[in-house]
């Protein structure tokens, strides 16, 4: 209890301690007594809501353009090629600007380009992946 007013209680069947809550009804009529007397700051909040929700949406459509522009880019530069057109990517190798590289787990890509001596940017079908170069 804290200022008479419980904080943990036992249940009575198991044993076991949790914070108290009160009785529905207590917390329904709660409710009610707050959204009554918050509806002039109702009004604002809601607007930021909605102001935020609209960005959101606006963000998730430019990052959908994004990703079909990707996508797009890929397909062209991987769509007809033969498969020994593509060298297997292992982090041993060097590669060069649009190599065109076959990944075990990543699949068919082509590299965008070196990073420096031992990084290389790759795009494949899921995005661009940051993979190691050069190590012997």
């Amino acid at each position: 209890m804290v200022d008479g007013i419980p904080v943990k209680v036992e249940c009575e069947s198991c044993h076991s301690h949790h914070k108290f809550r009160r009785a529905e009804e207590d917390r329904a009529a709660d409710k009610r007594t707050r959204s009554t007397s918050s509806t002039t700051s109702k009004s604002s909040s809601t607007r930021e809501r909605t102001t935020s929700s609209k960005a959101a949406g606006a963000r998730a459509a430019a990052d959908a353009i994004d990703e079909a522009n990707r996508e797009k880019i890929w397909q062209q530069r991987i769509a007809g090629k033969m498969a020994d057109e593509f060298v297997r990517y292992t982090p041993n190798g060097k590669f060069e600007a649009d190599t065109l590289v076959n990944h075990t787990k990543f699949g068919d890509g082509f590299v965008v380009r070196v990073v420096d001596t031992y990084k290389i940017e790759v795009m494949f079908r899921d995005g661009p992946k940051l993979l190691a170069q050069g190590l012997e």
